[in-house]
């Protein structure tokens, strides 16, 4: 079940980690317009706090790594960053698209339940 868990943690860090490029380096070019549904004009003029915003997904990112790399010992870890994925994940659904809860609040919360899951077993 560790490994499930562990794997689960992975997945969203790779999430993450391709929010953070999106948003640090292709906010205002197709893949960023397109994978966010933006306009252009808006890409442009919102390119630093997307960059800004980004750079918050790589510290989850780094968190979730650290708890990884921890293995079991990690267990507080990986809580607590995949607990800052869900509530942000719930925010960015209520203030700005709906769609976030499901590609980042619910990997999330299914990457924790498996992590306690694993804790208990």
């Amino acid at each position: 079940m560790e490994i499930i868990a562990s794997v689960a943690v992975g997945l969203v860090a790779l999430l993450h980690l391709y929010f953070m490029i999106l948003e640090m380096f292709f906010w205002d070019r197709p893949p960023g317009i397109r994978a966010f549904g933006l306009k252009p004009d808006f890409a442009k003029a919102s390119k630093a706090l997307a960059a800004n915003q980004g750079l918050y997904n790589g510290f989850l990112v780094a968190g979730l790594v650290w708890g990884l790399v921890y293995g079991a010992a990690g267990f507080q870890i990986k809580l607590f960053f995949l607990g800052c994925v869900i509530v942000a994940g719930v925010f960015g659904a209520v203030t700005a698209s709906r769609k976030i809860l499901f590609f980042q609040a619910l990997p999330g919360a299914v990457a924790l339940a498996l992590v306690l899951i694993a804790g208990l077993l």
